[in-house]
């Protein structure tokens, strides 16, 4: 059976098509992703603004246009924290189906962290000693406390990078004073997960795709001059060289960052956050470990896919 599978993100739509076997192995067929923004003058407000609903839209056509070429059996897509938190998340369902046939899942923040860990624990192995996973999204961040075998905690918060950027505009270079400001902020919200480390001691720290493949990539390009995580579906950071990259983003300047090889356009605004958002979880919980994995939601939600379908 040939299956697509959509993860609808806050920034970025991802498609993903591969044929499953009788021995419930993948193949993949055709994947895409494209920059989409739909949280970009609204998300503060609820909202899909006009002009990232139709983008949001038009890019969901091209996405049924290559699913009707590569003769898709089976269509799942999933939507998290722009459309499920935008008082108008269910007309931009409602009209993604009336215009493409697509019909979106819209999931909460809870199954949304058990699809990463699906994802992620496929491609990093953490044995029986529990890991915090941490996925820094655009609307929202998720963190889950899980061995190879469980999840023992998991919690989505509304401090996606995106949501950060609207709130905080901070300056450029971002000041000493602001990321005080973002760092108690983040104290204050993430409450729940330094009790939670309290309770399950962790000792490394896994990110999935996103923020981090992009810290990955800086890295590579930074200290080996070349893309460091091609062909790889995993990664081990050293702290050293995050935290050299780290203090570089704290005194960046958006022109800096354009001009900077590893980092995408669509997160050169965004990377200061996430970085500020990573850093404080280290030192939150005193891990001294972090592994980058590639895979995310999508590839955890066509494990579930599959077990469930076949």
């Amino acid at each position: 059976m040939r299956i697509a599978v959509l993860d609808l993100g806050t920034n970025t739509f991802h498609l993903l098509i591969v044929d499953v076997h009788a021995d419930h192995s993948c193949q993949v067929v055709f994947k895409t992703r494209a920059v989409v923004k739909l949280g970009k003058d609204g998300i503060g407000k609820n909202v899909i603004a006009e002009a990232p609903f139709n983008r949001g839209i038009k890019v969901l056509a091209h996405f049924k246009k290559q699913v009707e070429k590569h003769s898709v059996t089976k269509v799942f897509a999933f939507a998290t924290s722009a459309i499920r938190s935008s008082t108008n998340g269910k007309e931009f369902v409602r009209k993604a189906y009336d215009e493409t046939g697509i019909k979106i899942k819209v999931i909460a923040g809870d199954e949304e962290a058990k699809l990463i860990y699906y994802g992620v624990r496929q491609c990093v192995k953490t044995g029986e000693e529990p890991a915090l996973i941490m996925d820094i999204g655009g609307g929202s961040t998720e963190f889950i406390i899980a061995n190879e075998k469980q999840i023992f905690w998991k919690q989505s918060f509304n401090i996606g990078v995106s949501r950060l950027l609207e709130q905080f505009n901070p300056s450029d270079p971002i000041l000493p004073t602001e990321m005080v400001i973002v760092k108690k902020y983040l104290d204050d919200v993430l409450q729940p997960l330094i009790k939670a480390i309290q309770k399950y001691p962790v000792k490394q720290l896994i990110g999935s795709s996103g923020s981090f493949d992009t810290l990955a990539e800086m890295i590579g390009h930074r200290f080996y001059h070349r893309n460091i995580i091609k062909g790889k579906t995993s990664y081990e950071f050293s702290l050293k060289e995050y935290d050299e990259l780290h203090r570089w983003l704290m005194k960046s300047t958006t022109k800096m960052r354009l001009k900077t090889k590893g980092l995408v356009r669509m997160r050169v605004d965004m990377i200061v956050l996430s970085s500020i958002c990573t850093q404080f979880v280290l030192e939150k919980s005193g891990i001294k470990k972090m592994m980058l994995s590639k895979y995310a939601l999508k590839e955890g939600a066509l494990t579930d896919i599959i077990e469930r379908q076949f």
